[in-house]
C-alpha cells in the first residue's frame, strides 16, 4: 500500500530555516503530484508547496513564495521542503500528500488520496 513517511520539523525562532523531507512507497506511477499542505488550530488545510513528477510543474501559495522551495527525487520518490525566512504564521501541522491522477493542476487537498502522519512546525517571535 502506499506509505507517506515524512521528517523533518520543529521548533524554530521567526527568521530561521527548516527542511522537511518526505517519502514515498507501495506505488508504481510515474506521474504525480506530490507535496505539502499545512493546518494550523482553528484554521482550514491549505496547499503550501506541490511539485509534479512528470515536469516539475511546482505550486505554491501565495504566503510562502519567495521563503519556501519544494524538490523531488523521483528515483527515491522523496520530496523536500526548504523553509526559509520562517514566520510565526507558518506555524501548523505540516503533511505530505500524493495525488496519483493529478498533475498539479488541481490544488484542493481533497484530490490527494493518501497522506502522511504529519510534523509539527512551530515559530516563535
Amino acid at each position: 500500500q502506499v506509505q507517506l513517511v515524512e521528517s523533518g520539523g520543529g521548533s524554530v525562532q521567526a527568521g530561521g530555516s527548516l527542511r522537511l523531507s518526505c517519502a514515498g512507497s507501495g506505488y508504481t506511477y510515474s506521474s504525480y503530484c506530490m507535496g505539502w499542505f499545512r493546518q494550523a488550530p482553528g484554521k482550514e488545510r491549505e496547499g503550501v508547496a506541490l511539485i509534479y513528477s512528470g515536469g516539475g510543474r511546482t505550486y505554491y501559495a501565495d504566503s510562502v513564495k519567495g521563503r519556501f522551495t519544494i524538490s523531488q527525487d523521483n528515483a527515491k520518490k522523496t520530496v523536500d521542503l526548504q523553509m526559509d525566512s520562517l514566520k510565526p504564521e507558518d506555524t501548523g501541522m505540516y503533511y505530505c500528500a500524493i495525488s496519483l491522477s493529478n498533475d498539479c493542476t488541481v490544488v484542493a487537498g481533497r484530490y490527494f488520496g493518501y497522506w502522511g502522519q504529519g510534523t509539527q512546525v512551530t515559530v516563535s517571535s
